[in-house]
């Protein structure tokens, strides 16, 4: 009971951490992160839903590719959790993004730098709940079963998705909008550098993991 907790405890921290990554890379302006561009961009379309609740709805329908990709090996307590995260994850997100209202940025170089920012706390957020080994969010989690069902690294399949996103969120605006508002130069430097980071952050993991283990193996023969 002690090691759920500590493992719900871990993901919920890695949840908002996304959540502020999110909520960052919608402050700096210069497109939102790809796993929150396709929402995104529809609130700017639709202003009955605030932005949160559009990434709910956008959970929504990832896990229902889940559960068509997985099927029989899909866990419907797995699925039950990630639809409750979804909700939290999107309260979050608005909670975050209110966080970052008196946030005041003069000149493009703060406002990349900020987005630079973000693709790391983005990337942070997810490399935790990763390991808090309980349960994942809907986009991420869709990426695992992707790269259950085609042997695909996860980290390949999360590039692939996010420039996915991406288009997809740049054609919405483009044809609603009538401008690529939210989906800019932000948007495609994250879609390839959040999954190399994550890459990045499993690397030094593993180093320090090893590195632990050699030291209580050495004590241990001593």
């Amino acid at each position: 009971m002690k090691q759920t907790i500590k493992n719900y405890t871990l993901f919920l921290i890695g949840l908002f951490i996304a959540s502020m990554g999110v909520a960052l890379s919608t402050k700096a302006g210069l497109g939102t992160s790809p796993v929150a561009s396709v929402p995104y961009s529809v609130s700017l379309v639709n202003h009955t839903l605030t932005f949160g609740w559009w990434l709910n709805i956008w959970s929504l329908i990832q896990i229902a590719v889940q559960i068509i990709l997985l099927r029989r090996k899909c866990k419907p307590v797995e699925i039950v959790i990630q639809t409750v995260l979804a909700f939290v994850y999107g309260y979050m997100t608005d909670f975050s993004c209110s966080l970052l209202n008196g946030l005041s940025l003069n000149g493009y170089i703060a406002r990349f730098f900020l987005m630079c920012l973000s693709c790391i706390v983005l990337a942070l957020g997810i490399f935790i709940q990763f390991k808090g080994g309980v349960a994942m969010l809907p986009g991420e989690a869709m990426n695992r079963a992707v790269s259950e069902v085609t042997g695909k690294k996860y980290e390949n399949v999360k590039i692939f998705f996010d420039v996915f996103y991406i288009a997809t969120a740049a054609v919405i605006c483009f044809v609603f909008v009538g401008k690529l508002k939210g989906v800019r130069e932000g948007s495609i430097i994250a879609a390839v550098v959040v999954g190399n980071i994550i890459k990045l952050y499993n690397l030094i993991f593993n180093k320090l993991t090893e590195k632990r283990t050699h030291k209580k193996e050495k004590s241990g023969v001593i």
